[in-house]
């Protein structure tokens, strides 16, 4: 499912503070995903979930919220090593 964010929300991420314009859920067994554009940059960059954290609300009492880390990679790349006999998915159907 793709939702547009109406008002888009600020948010913080690994990249600056932007406004999150859509969100993605791929289902229960998946992060969401954020699409954010970054303010400073003009970049757009879609965060997972654990990525991200809502902006500074003084009114809400959000006034410290915790800087987000980067996500660690969630799967390398078929260049990389991998073990004999195990030939990642889009390699075996020929992508």
């Amino acid at each position: 499912m793709l939702q547009q964010l109406n008002p888009p929300l600020p948010m913080n991420t690994p990249k600056g503070e932007g406004f999150a314009h859509f969100l993605i859920d791929y289902g229960p067994e998946s992060d969401l995903y954020w699409t954010v554009f970054i303010t400073e940059t003009g970049e757009i960059w879609t965060f997972a979930n654990r990525e991200v954290r809502a902006s500074k609300n003084i009114t809400l009492g959000r006034t410290s919220p915790s800087v987000p880390r980067q996500a660690a990679p969630a799967r390398r790349q078929a260049s990389e090593a991998r073990e004999p006999g195990v030939v990642p998915f889009a390699v075996a159907d020929g992508v």
